[in-house]
């Protein structure tokens, strides 16, 4: 497995190799490699990114079962888009792809996902009467407020940074200013 052994056990116990662990008692690293680290899923943007791709989910479960079936493509396209964006950022491939503006991308997803999870919750629940139509309503309303928090949370960090940047720019700015006026004109 990777990364491999630094020294291989010459004598491995057999039936601690059948059971997927290796003899040390910690579990070998095959697909746990892929799943997030535990720190991210800890944070704010872990958690919201978790929320959103299990609400997406269970909106999805609940559009199959119910007769609103025509909506269910939103929250099957948010819940791999939330999925995407999840392995992305634990995986920390904005600083890997620096060609893409990730935090635009990432906002937009929010917005879009938002504005068509509200539509289609207050669609959902007031055109169709079947049970499964409204708990997809009511998780999509919930859905709803996630997005609604994740894209604000990532206005206010945009915002914040081309503020700092706006700042910099006007020190700068001022500085040449003051170094190309003529302190003579008293």
């Amino acid at each position: 497995m990777w990364p491999p052994d630094q020294e291989p056990d010459p004598d491995p116990d057999p039936a601690s190799a059948r059971a997927g662990r290796s003899p040390s008692g910690a579990a070998m690293p095959g697909l746990r490699a892929l799943l997030p680290a535990r720190a991210f899923l800890c944070s704010l943007k872990g958690r919201l990114l978790l929320a959103e791709s299990g609400l997406s989910f269970i909106t999805f479960v609940c559009y199959v079962a119910s007769s609103a079936s025509a909506f269910l493509a939103a929250p099957l396209l948010e819940f791999l888009l939330a999925l995407y964006f999840l392995f992305a950022d634990a995986m920390q491939l904005n600083d890997k792809w620096q060609g893409l503006c990730w935090p635009m991308m990432d906002f937009l997803r929010c917005v879009t996902a938002a504005l068509i999870y509200f539509a289609i919750s207050i669609t959902a629940v007031a055109k169709y009467s079947d049970g499964a139509s409204k708990a997809a309503g009511v998780f999509g309303f919930f859905a709803t407020i996630v997005f609604a928090i994740d894209f604000y949370l990532i206005f206010n960090d945009v915002a914040k940074f081309l503020k700092q940047g706006d700042s910099a720019e006007e020190n700068t700015a001022d500085k040449a200013e003051e170094e190309n006026s003529d302190s003579d004109s008293d």
